[in-house]
């Protein structure tokens, strides 16, 4: 489903396609801090001009990163409207039992550009890191999980599963969709409760293909031998290049400016 960008691969060579996995995973997990850490015009900028500029240096269409934002619009939307009409403070506008306050206003306008950087630096990750290389650079990152016994591989293995499946299961929602839709199916009339039983002819085939689909990929893991982390090799070992070092000392400043923007009250 075209629509639908986590878990997508972006295929093609630029710097960040060409970074270890471990960085870019750092990087994210950084840059998703740096968004909670900074406040005020200066510190949203600088964070968005950041962003920019990884997506430039991606080679990935920009129009691809934002349709990234298409899934969480409405719980955007929600957010906000929370945000403007239940904050306490300087009152700007007052209708029923509602009041909107500078305060909600602002704390909305935070949120919202919070939560557009995250999920579209979350997916440029996504888009420039295959899912085995970030299994990979997941499985490493987290390897001292191992001497308290945490499976770190299995669960590196279950993460990334997961985000492969996410678009083909929008896919098959979508194929099953226009199939049902084709055989006389309604999904857009009607009230709530009637919606809600309209979306049984679609939730009932999507379980099924969902299970069917495991089991298939449960039985081809079996097949090639498949019994977990313990004394598996990797076919490509992830190496560190002298780019990745450039590109922690790059991480390393940006996140300082960040805490810095955060202490001076940026």
């Amino acid at each position: 489903m075209g629509e639908i960008v986590l878990g997508q691969y972006y295929p093609t060579n630029s710097i960040l396609h060409r970074l270890d996995p471990r960085i870019k995973f750092t990087g994210t997990v950084l840059y998703v801090i740096s968004l909670f850490l900074v406040k005020g015009v200066f510190g949203y900028a600088f964070c968005g001009v950041s962003l920019a500029i990884l997506i430039v240096l991606s080679k990935v269409p920009f129009r691809l990163v934002l349709k990234s934002m298409k899934p969480v619009l409405l719980l955007l939307l929600i957010t906000m409207i929370f945000n403007i009409l239940l904050t306490p403070g300087e009152v700007l506008v007052q209708f029923w039992i509602f009041k909107i306050t500078r305060e909600g206003v602002q704390l909305a306008l935070q949120m919202a550009i919070r939560l557009c950087f995250l999920v579209m630096g979350s997916s440029v990750m996504t888009l420039t890191t295959t899912p085995n290389a970030l299994t990979d650079g997941m499985e490493r990152l987290f390897s001292p999980l191992r001497l308290i016994h945490v499976p770190v591989h299995e669960i590196s293995m279950m993460m990334s599963i997961a985000l492969r499946f996410i678009p083909i299961l929008m896919e098959e929602t979508d194929k099953i969709r226009k199939a049902q839709m084709a055989r006389g199916a309604d999904f857009e009339t009607g009230g709530l409760i009637r919606r809600l039983k309209s979306m049984i002819p679609l939730l009932v085939p999507l379980f099924v293909s969902a299970f069917r689909r495991a089991n298939d990929l449960a039985m081809a893991m079996e097949a090639r031998c498949y019994h977990g982390g313990d004394g598996r090799t990797q076919m490509k070992p992830l190496r560190f290049a002298r780019r990745d070092y450039v590109a922690c000392l790059i991480m390393a400043a940006y996140f300082a400016v960040c805490v810095a923007c955060c202490v001076l009250g940026y």
